[in-house]
């Protein structure tokens, strides 16, 4: 089965592991989000850690979150479910940086 990309082409249907196995991560000096692993001690949803697609929201045993930006995808998820003011912050990856995707 094929799909169709945003120009018309034809697009042949991938599973999402293969998808990914095409992907490299540049990774920039700085993170493009931080998060407050402090702000996130009071959280009772936890939604950045069921939602990440990359799973890189960890709880911590204190009730805090490590979150590690280096194979992040960019899709600003963690930002849309957070219910914490302030405990996520999210921009742009600097310019050469990021998930790039070949085509396979």
């Amino acid at each position: 089965m094929t799909a169709l990309s945003r120009a018309g082409a034809a697009v042949p249907d991938i599973a999402f592991e293969d998808r990914m196995a095409t992907v490299e991560f540049r990774v920039a000096p700085d993170a493009h989000i931080v998060v407050d692993g402090d702000s996130c001690r009071g959280c009772t949803t936890r939604a950045c850690v069921t939602a990440c697609p990359a799973n890189l929201f960890v709880p911590t045993s204190d009730g805090g979150i490590l979150f590690n930006y280096e194979e992040c995808f960019e899709c600003g998820t963690c930002y849309m479910v957070c219910n914490t003011e302030g405990a996520i912050t999210w921009r742009y990856p600097e310019g050469g940086h990021g998930v790039v995707f070949h085509r396979s």
